[in-house]
């Protein structure tokens, strides 16, 4: 993220690195500090702050602005609080403590996913208040936990409870595509996340003998096809100027498991994908594709679903 130099530094530049000094990173994220963030800012901000704890140490806070027509359905800001692992050996400056060089360049844990965003929010809004602007419509933002990890304890809790739908919200933005250039880009469709685990299964034995059937063999052909489906979708993309990278269906390899001795062929292995479907594609044609490669892997070989998002959800 970009700003001005130290000594030109806005106010809203300063809210932005403190809110990226605080150590909401997962598995272990700081929400306690966020929720009181939050409040804080809602108070100079002469905001209404409503905490809902939809699992315990899972606080959803809500900032309002109220509109001059209570009757109307409202305008819904939401962004998530919690940011993905570090690696600090592969970071130019510690992660968390926002440093700003001569520049203007600001290096964090957040400052793209999605930190900018929440910030962005309340800079908007104190502005619009200074300037004496008030709407028919009121406006909430919602800061919501747990999103790195699926959202379970999160907005998937959230959007169950009374105190959500007392929101009325009518109109929704969220995060989009982090922005490599000083570009704003509102995204009105985005791809769709689906975690997918294939796992195998297949004849145990010593590691010496060629074992056949095993479920290594069988997750192979899984990986294989579902890498080859990947290639096809990067040289589309690749070869088409008008694609951009939310146009297509992007996978990724994310996780390998299986076996417990070197000398031992495991009965079961698993493979887990990242997959993000493109706005465009058939769910249900896409589903089936994905059980087909399974299904011609060999007998054993199944697929579940860690999270996935359609339309009809």
């Amino acid at each position: 993220m970009t700003s001005k130099g130290p000594e030109e530094e806005h106010p809203s530049v300063t809210l932005f690195r403190q809110y990226l000094r605080i150590r909401t990173v997962q598995p272990k994220p700081d929400y306690g500090a966020a929720v009181a963030f939050f409040e804080e800012t809602a108070r100079q901000l002469g905001l209404g702050c409503q905490k809902v704890e939809v699992a315990p140490g899972y606080v959803v806070t809500v900032l309002t602005w109220p509109g001059t027509n209570p009757t109307l359905s409202s305008i819904l800001l939401n962004s998530h609080t919690d940011v993905v692992p570090v690696f600090k050996e592969h970071w130019s400056h510690d992660p968390f403590e926002a440093f700003k060089d001569s520049e203007g360049y600001i290096y964090a844990r957040g400052a793209q996913d999605m930190k900018c965003v929440s910030i962005q929010y309340l800079e908007a809004v104190r502005r619009l208040k200074v300037e004496g602007h008030r709407f028919p419509r009121t406006i909430h933002m919602t800061f919501v936990p747990d999103e790195e990890v699926g959202g379970h304890q999160g907005m998937e809790l959230f959007v169950q409870r009374p105190e959500f739908h007392a929101l009325r919200a009518g109109f929704a933005l969220d995060e989009g595509i982090a922005n490599p250039t000083d570009a704003f880009t509102v995204f009105y469709s985005e791809r769709s996340p689906w975690w997918v685990r294939v796992t195998s299964t297949g004849r145990p034995g010593h590691a010496s003998r060629f074992m056949e059937d095993t479920a290594a063999e069988k997750l192979h052909k899984v990986v294989n096809s579902i890498l080859a489906f990947r290639e096809k979708e990067w040289q589309r993309l690749q070869s088409n100027p008008h694609l951009k990278e939310g146009s297509v269906t992007s996978v990724n390899l994310t996780k390998l498991e299986g076996g417990v001795a070197y000398n031992v062929i495991p009965a079961t292995m698993s493979a887990s994908f990242d997959f993000r479907v493109a706005p465009d594609v058939d769910f249900k044609a896409f589903e089936e594709q994905l059980q087909s490669w399974c299904q011609a892997a060999g007998e054993g070989v199944t697929l579940e679903f860690a999270q996935v998002w359609t339309w009809d959800m």
